[in-house]
């Protein structure tokens, strides 16, 4: 049987946030590397300053197979949090994806791993190591609060978070929107006449607000 988190992965993120009323999406410039990238997993937290990856080291060493690692970054466009070697490390002790509010280095390498890296882009500095930073606490990763075991869910639109405490609730409404998205699809597309109707009845359904 399917866990709850692979349940969530081939729910697209438009979706997911649209039953969360867009409350709980990563910032839009934390973007892909590739558009083909997709994920699910529980949040591994990192909570590093700008320019000190030790934390992030830590993660992954403590990571279980099939964690996110979701790391505060503050932001920073400057140094990277990681580059090939340390993101080849990190894929291979199990971690599904790396989402950070900040940049990475070594692009081309990175992406011939082929793992799902989401970040505000890339970056030529690397970061130091001086040992502070927090591992599995609550942090602001995008705008957003994120929990250690939280499923992140990412692909080419974006992140979300859905928190632990409601995610099967979270989880049907996202079944339910997407069953209803895709039979609209069916009953609508190509059909000139049908898609008038629709957005007749939308045109009117916002004048009577």
């Amino acid at each position: 049987m399917s866990t709850i988190v692979e349940k969530f992965h081939d729910i697209p993120t438009t979706c997911i946030s649209d039953t969360m009323e867009g409350l709980n999406n990563l910032d839009p410039t934390i973007k892909p590397l590739k558009e083909s990238y997709k994920f699910s997993g529980r949040a591994l937290t990192v909570k590093m300053p700008v320019g000190d990856n030790l934390a992030v080291l830590k993660a992954i060493g403590e990571a279980k197979p099939g964690d996110v690692l979701v790391i505060d970054a503050k932001g920073d466009q400057y140094r990277a949090v990681a580059g090939d070697f340390i993101l080849g490390m990190a894929q291979t002790l199990g971690v599904s994806a790396l989402v950070v509010d900040g940049v990475i280095r070594d692009i081309s390498g990175t992406k011939a791993l082929d793992f799902p890296v989401f970040c505000k882009g890339t970056t030529v500095a690397a970061s130091g190591k001086a040992g502070v930073g927090e591992i599995n606490v609550p942090i602001s990763c995008g705008g957003t609060s994120v929990f250690p075991g939280d499923i992140i869910v990412g692909d080419a639109d974006g992140v979300v978070v859905i928190p632990q405490q409601s995610e099967e609730e979270i989880l049907q409404a996202s079944l339910d929107k997407l069953k209803k998205d895709e039979e609209r699809e069916a009953n609508i597309s190509g059909k000139p006449e049908a898609l008038r109707q629709y957005i007749d009845s939308m045109l009117s359904r916002t004048s009577s607000k």
